[in-house]
Order: structure tokens, then sequence, then C-alpha cells
């Protein structure tokens, strides 16, 4: 049985939360404790960096430090937050100078990070660690047949592939198989949703998701997985407003991969968040046997 520091970020807190509660239910299931980080704060996001980089990194690194402090690596959900925490692993790792800096702030709090911790994404812990073999063995509801676009997204295997291919990913493919299901061809898999674009720029942002939304329903997918808290809200959320401005009728789920792992596992849908989601996921939710754990 692993532990890992749990650093759920803003986003699963919030908007989120049917990805907090699924990655929760489906690591206690296997075996993986999570001991959520005490006292967390945002990672900054790429907001902060643009502003000023040792505040952005020092505000990061806190977050690290007390993960070292704990004894345990990172399991971080968010992509964004994934991403952001490794980044600042690499930068204290390249720049010595900004490195003392960081810890000069870190030690107004009593804290210091001289030792990084390696930072995972659930998808990786869940296909690299416990393994597809062991989690095939404990499917009770086989999602045979149901047609799965996975989407990354742009950051959890960017700029580095730190568990899988930045061009073309399997790892989700490889797990959507191991549960039964049909992982589609998916060209748009590691294309940008247009993150905080449709904030600023709202009609670039709703091409990107038209294009995404119609890779899926093209090649056959009857949901889209993702892992990704903006990508899940940007192609769920704003269906509606792209069916209006460019004359679609899209009805798409957009789950997260944790989801189809609960359910492949016999787990409640609404312990898992599912009910709360705003296009149900009814094909999903079929396969839901009445006894659930």
């Amino acid at each position: 049985m692993s532990d890992y520091a749990y650093y759920p970020g803003c986003s699963l807190e919030t908007a989120a939360s049917p990805y907090d509660k699924s990655v929760r239910e489906v690591f206690k299931a296997l075996g993986i404790n999570l001991h959520e980080i005490e006292d967390w704060n945002c990672c900054g996001a790429t907001m902060y960096m643009s502003v000023n980089n040792t505040v952005a990194y020092s505000i990061s690194a806190r977050n690290l430090a007390i993960a070292r402090k704990m004894g345990m690596d990172v399991c971080a959900p968010c992509s964004s937050c994934f991403t952001i925490l490794q980044k600042t692993n690499r930068y204290i790792d390249w720049d010595p100078k900004e490195r003392e800096k960081i810890n000069q702030a870190l030690a107004a709090a009593n804290l210091v990070y001289d030792k990084p911790v390696a930072v995972r994404h659930p998808l990786d812990i869940l296909v690299n660690e416990i393994g597809l073999d062991t989690i095939k063995a404990k499917v009770v509801n086989s999602l045979v047949g149901l047609k799965v676009a996975p989407y990354y997204g742009c950051q959890i295997v960017r700029p580095y592939g730190y568990f899988d291919d930045v061009d073309d990913p399997v790892t989700m493919d490889k797990l959507l198989q191991a549960l039964g299901a049909e992982a589609t061809h998916y060209p748009g898999k590691v294309r940008c949703c247009g993150g905080m674009l449709m904030t600023t720029e709202e009609n670039i942002a709703v091409k990107l998701n038209l294009g995404l939304l119609q890779a899926a329903v093209d090649n056959g997918a009857e949901m889209i997985a993702t892992a990704c808290p903006l990508c899940q809200m940007n192609l769920e959320a704003y269906q509606n407003k792209i069916n209006q401005a460019f004359g679609k009728n899209f009805n798409v789920p957009i789950v997260y991969f944790t989801h189809l792992v609960g359910v492949a596992l016999g787990m409640s849908p609404a312990k898992m968040g599912l009910d709360k989601l705003l296009v149900s996921p009814d094909k999903l939710l079929a396969r839901a046997k009445e006894v659930r754990v």
C-alpha cells in the first residue's frame, strides 16, 4: 500500500469536485492512501509567473516543502497544478541562485525545500504503479462496448512527457481498454481546449472546443474522458453555446477518467459526483450495478 501527499488544488475543491471525489474513491479502493497536504495553497498556475518568477515559484514550492516534511511524494490530479509543481522542481534544480531566494522565502514559514519530492499524476500512478493487470482483475462492471475518446489535454505530457509520449500518449487508452471500453481514435487527444481563453477570447476558445467535440463524434465516441478540470469545464459547460453558434446538437458527456475506473470497479456514481455533471453520462451510469461499494 502506497502513501501520497495529496494536492487537490483550487479546482478540485470547487467546480471539479467530481474529479476530487472520484480520485479519492478509486485510490482508496485500490489501496493507495492519499493524505491531503495540510494548509496547502494555490499553485499560482501561470498567472503568478507572468508577474514575478521568484514569488510564483516560492508559493508553489511551499506545497512541495510541506510534502517533504510529510515524507511523501505528491499526487496532483489537476493538469495545471501537476505541470506547475513539476516546473517548480525543474526551476529550483536549474537555478541555484533562485533556489536560495526561494528557500529564504520559505524560511519565513519555517520551511525548507532542499531535496525535491516527485510529483505524479493519478493516471501515471494507476497505470505504472498499481498496474493494468491489477485493475483489470478488480473490474466488476465491464465497460465492453462503451466508446470513449481519451482526451489528455495539452499539459500533463508536455513538455517533457514524464510518463507518456508528448505527441501520442497512450496511457489512458490502455487504462480504458483494461476496463473493457473502446478507446476510440481521437486525433485531438493533446490539443488545447483554450484554457482561460474562454474568459478573455471566447470566440477563439469556442472554436477550439468545437473541433474537439466534433473529432470525438466523428470517430464514434459516446463520451470524452479527460484528466483536466479546465478541459472538462470548457467542453461541457459551453456545449449549448457551441451548438447555438455553429448549428450543432452536441450532447457529449465529459467525464473524468477516474469516473470510468470507479464505475468499472463497482463504485457508487453518487459518491464519485457523477450526478453533478451537466451532461449526464447515461451510457456509463447504465453499467453501474444495483449493489455498489
